[in-house]
């Protein structure tokens, strides 16, 4: 089911920071193979511990671990520079279902459930969970989920705005892959910089978001490809972007 060990974890991590540096990444999907998207963490994988000192532990060692881990992971898909889909082939728990949900837009194949499972081990959220649900759900839904840590099913999932569209099983990479190579033709600084307006405006009052707005502009009208999209309307053509 693909939960996820310390190694895959730190993968991923590097895997998207390489995207964010490498002109030629256009797009990125994160799927999986087999019947699961991502169980959750796997608690028995070998990655490093939390010091102790005799035997017990010290305290901040849980706040450090998870800051350095799930947290880092989700705010490695946020913080990606270029446009990030999840492509949701199986069930998505615990941090493999915010993993999902951090995504830029999320596809779901029709057998694919999403599941807070936290509560039922007695956990609090992590991965960002607190803060991902409510945004997407608003609070009172967002509770719903993660007090009853229900499974929720793909087309559920769709009706409340936490995925983007559902296909068949068997249309669900080359739908992902058709999103994808969409994504990798547009303007792909510009495509950054309304990334990180949209998920700044969340957290921002009004005056911030305009003036990260105007500078969004300023900053993307320097791009080769903000050129070539206001040349290709003036001459009436079809504009080729080169992400630059």
């Amino acid at each position: 089911m693909n939960a996820l060990t310390w190694d895959q974890r730190e993968r991923v991590i590097a895997l998207l920071a390489d995207a964010s540096a490498d002109p030629a990444v256009r797009a990125v999907v994160i799927t999986a193979t087999g019947k699961g998207f991502c169980a959750g963490a796997d608690l028995r994988s070998s990655g490093p511990t939390p010091a102790t000192a005799g035997g017990n532990r010290i305290a901040g060692d849980i706040t450090r671990m998870i800051r350095l881990g799930a947290q880092r992971l989700i705010t490695a898909v946020l913080d990606c520079e270029k446009p990030v889909i999840a492509a949701v082939n199986g069930t998505a728990a615990g941090i493999g279902a915010h993993l999902a949900l951090a995504c830029d837009l999320v596809l779901a194949a029709e057998p694919a459930r999403f599941i807070e499972v936290f509560v039922r081990r007695g956990l609090v959220p992590d991965g960002a969970g607190a803060y991902l649900l409510p945004r997407l759900l608003g609070p009172q839904k967002a509770k719903e989920l993660l007090f009853f840590g229900d499974a929720v099913p793909a087309e559920d999932a769709a009706r409340l705005g936490l995925v983007n569209k559902v296909v068949p099983a068997d249309e669900l990479e080359e739908t992902a892959r058709a999103w994808a190579e969409r994504l990798a033709q547009g303007p792909t600084r510009a495509l950054a910089l309304t990334k990180q307006l949209v998920n700044a405006s969340l957290d921002g009052d009004r005056a911030t978001a305009l003036a990260a707005e105007a500078a969004a502009q300023e900053l993307n009208m320097t791009t080769a490809d903000a050129n070539e999209g206001v040349a290709g309307f003036v001459e009436r053509r079809t504009p080729k972007y080169l992400g630059r």
